[in-house]
C-alpha cells in the first residue's frame, strides 16, 4: 500500500495544471439550482474525456460516472450547483473567474463544492490507470439543486433511478477532515390573519402584524430551551424572514407570515419541532406550515418534498469512517479529525432517509461556504485528489462489514 500511496500522490502531483483549469472551467459556468445545465455538460465531457466505463444523465440531470463492476457499490457525490453571489461588488475577485493567484483558486463554488466534483474525477483517474480493485463498483456523481433542496438528488438517484450504493462520500468542505454527521433541519412558516382597514380608523381593525409580534417574541424564547446533543450541538430556531399583505402603506395589514429556520439535532424530529411551533404559548389562531419543496431541473423533470431534512450521525467505530480515515491518514499532512458539519448536506437522503452509511471528505474550509471570500488551496486539491484515488482500495478491505450492514438495513 506504502508504494500506492507514494504513487497516488505523484500522479495527482502531475495532474495539477488539468485539475486547476477544470475547476477554474466549472466556476466560469453560474449554475445555480434548477440552471445548471451548461456545468453539467461541462462534466459530462470531462467523464468522457477521463475514459470511464458509463457516463450519463439522469432524468433529474445529475451528472452520474461510474468505474468498475464489482459486488461492493460506493457512491462520491459532489453536488454542482451553488448559491447566487449577490453583490457583485462584494467580491475582490470576480466570483465567475476562477482566478488562480497565490495558490489559491477563488470563485462562487471554489469551496461549496466545485473541488469534490474535479478531485474525484482525477482520483477516479488514477485509481483506474493504478488497476481498480475488482471487488468494487464506484459512482462519481455532480448531482443538482442540492442547494435548494438538500438530498433530493441522491434520493432521486437512489429510489427512481435504482444505483442504491452500500456507502457514500461526500464532498462537501471538511478541510480534507473526516465528518460523520449533522444536524437536520426544517422550514416552516406561521401565519397570522387580521382584518384591513383605513389607518385613520386602526382601532376598527386587527393588525396582523400586531397578532405575529408575541409569536416572534415566543420563538426566540422556545430556541433557548432547545436540547444540547455533545456531538452535534444545539437544537436551533430562528425567524428568518418576515412579510405581510396590506392594501397601502396606509392600511391595517390583514396578514402577516413570518418564517423559520429550525435545525434539529439528536432526539429532535419533525414531529417534535413542529410540535413545539404549534404550542408556542401565543400562537392563538395562527396557522403553521410546514414548507413543500416544488420545482423543476434543469432537464424538466419535477422535483417534489417537504422542506424536512432529517439529522444523522454515523458511528465513530463504523467500518466507513475508519476506512476513509486510514485511506485520509495514508496521505502525507495533517492526521485528520473525525466531526461534523455545521450545515445540511445531501447526507439528509443517504444516511438521514435510506440509512445508507455516509461520510463526508474534501478540501475546502466550510465556513467559506455561502461568503464573498470563497477560495480552496491548490496543494489541498492534490492531496484530496490522492486520497479519494486510496478510498476504494481501503474500503474494499471492508467489503463484507459494509456489504453485510446494507443487507441487514435491507432485510435480505
Amino acid at each position: 500500500m506504502t508504494q500506492a500511496v507514494e504513487a497516488s500522490l505523484e500522479v495527482a502531483r502531475s495532474c495539477t495544471n488539468n485539475l486547476v483549469a477544470f475547476l477554474r472551467e466549472m466556476i466560469a459556468i453560474p449554475a445555480e439550482s434548477g440552471h445548471e445545465g451548461e456545468r453539467c455538460k461541462r462534466v459530462y465531457q470531462e467523464y468522457e474525456r477521463l475514459g470511464f466505463e458509463e457516463v450519463f444523465f439522469d432524468r433529474l440531470g445529475n451528472v452520474v460516472a461510474r468505474i468498475g463492476n464489482g459486488p461492493l457499490k460506493i457512491l462520491m457525490d459532489g453536488h454542482i450547483d451553488c448559491v447566487g453571489v449577490g453583490d457583485p461588488k462584494a467580491w475582490k475577485h470576480d466570483p465567475f473567474r476562477g482566478k488562480l493567484e497565490d495558490g489559491k483558486i477563488w470563485g462562487r463554488g471554489a469551496v461549496d463544492e466545485l473541488p469534490a466534483i474535479a478531485c474525484m474525477a482525477y482520483g477516479a483517474k488514477i485509481l483506474r490507470e493504478r488497476g481498480f480493485p475488482a471487488a468494487v463498483t464506484l459512482y462519481l456523481t455532480a448531482s443538482v439543486m442540492e442547494e435548494a433542496c438538500d438530498g433530493y438528488c441522491l434520493l432521486h438517484l437512489i429510489e427512481k433511478e435504482g444505483i442504491r450504493p452500500h456507502a457514500v462520500i461526500l464532498g462537501e468542505p471538511t478541510d480534507l477532515n473526516v465528518y460523520r454527521g449533522h444536524r437536520g433541519r426544517l422550514e416552516a412558516t406561521i401565519t397570522t390573519r387580521g382584518k384591513s382597514v383605513h389607518g385613520a380608523h386602526s382601532d376598527l381593525g386587527v393588525n396582523a402584524l400586531y397578532k405575529m409580534a408575541p409569536i416572534i417574541s415566543d420563538v426566540e424564547t422556545l430556541h433557548r430551551r432547545l436540547l444540547h446533543d455533545p456531538f452535534l450541538g444545539k437544537g436551533s430556531v430562528v425567524v428568518s424572514f418576515i412579510e405581510c399583505t396590506s392594501p397601502s402603506l396606509n392600511a391595517v395589514p390583514d396578514s402577516a407570515r413570518i418564517y423559520i429556520d429550525r435545525r434539529l439535532t439528536v432526539g429532535e424530529t419533525v414531529e417534535s419541532a413542529m410540535n413545539e411551533l404549534r404550542s408556542l404559548p401565543r400562537l392563538g389562531d395562527a396557522e403553521v406550515e410546514l414548507l413543500t419543496y416544488d420545482e423543476t431541473s434543469w432537464r424538466g423533470e419535477r422535483a417534489r418534498q417537504e422542506k424536512y431534512y432529517p439529522t444523522w450521525v454515523l458511528r465513530e467505530d463504523h467500518a466507513l469512517v475508519q476506512g476513509v480515515a486510514r485511506a485520509v491518514e495514508a496521505v502525507p499532512g495533517k492526521p485528520p479529525a473525525i466531526s461534523r458539519w455545521s450545515f445540511s448536506t445531501n447526507g439528509v437522503a443517504s444516511m438521514g432517509r435510506l440509512g445508507i452509511p455516509t461520510v463526508g471528505f474534501a478540501p475546502g474550509l466550510e465556513e467559506l461556504a455561502h461568503t464573498t471570500r470563497e477560495w480552496v488551496a491548490v496543494d489541498d486539491l492534490v492531496r484530496a485528489t490522492a486520497v479519494y484515488s486510496l478510498i476504494p482500495e481501503f474500503l474494499a478491505s471492508h467489503k463484507g462489514e459494509l456489504m453485510a450492514a446494507a443487507a441487514f438495513k435491507n432485510g435480505e
